[in-house]
């Protein structure tokens, strides 16, 4: 396995309320919009806190863009099928192709929860990354960030442990985070929903 199954994945996804797509400048607008209502709610990813405009969304779109064309992440931007609005965004990266794994970062519009719209929308590319071949997913997360951990615990994934002082939080304060994992073959044992 190589960066080629990465670049051979689908570029979109549906599920019965969503549609997922890789970034594009047509998003740059809602990007930036959600972004900037959403980051103040986010109190535990290290975001840099500076307003986004169309020019900063544009070049962040492009540039995501270019990750997912030379394989080195697979991202999506989530939006209702509905009403076409942009609820989230889910990035695969750190791929090991050896083991096979890869990490999962993921938010949502804080305005959007509730509904379980990103746990739709994860639980889809999810599904997508096991059929590429992969066997583990991995989440980190702050371990203060209880509704981050408990989102990922509702997946499936195992809490395996703590990561001492492994990043910087938004206080620039080093921080211990929280590692979970979800493997294709415990999605697999007999008596357990697939993910």
């Amino acid at each position: 396995m190589d960066k080629s199954v990465l670049i051979a994945a689908p570029r979109s996804l549906r599920t019965r309320r969503l549609h997922l797509e890789a970034p594009s400048r047509r998003h740059a607008q809602q990007i930036a919009d959600f972004l900037n209502a959403s980051l103040p709610a986010w109190s535990f990813i290290a975001w840099p806190r500076f307003t986004r405009d169309l020019a900063w969304a544009e070049r962040f779109c492009t540039r995501g863009l270019q990750y997912v064309d030379d394989g080195e992440n697979l991202i999506f931007n989530v939006f209702r099928e509905d009403s076409g609005t942009l609820i989230g965004r889910i990035d695969f990266h750190s791929f090991d192709f050896e083991a096979p794994r890869a990490e999962i970062g993921y938010v949502g519009d804080p305005r959007q929860a509730g509904q379980g719209l990103m746990r739709e929308a994860v639980l889809c590319t999810v599904n997508m990354v096991f059929g590429l071949g992969f066997a583990r997913i991995e989440a980190i997360s702050d371990v203060r960030n209880a509704r981050a951990i408990h989102f990922a615990l509702g997946m499936g994934f195992k809490q395996e442990g703590v990561l001492r002082h492994r990043e910087r939080d938004p206080q620039r304060e080093l921080c211990d985070q929280a590692m979970l994992a979800l493997l294709n073959v415990d999605r697999m044992k007999p008596g357990r929903t697939r993910a």
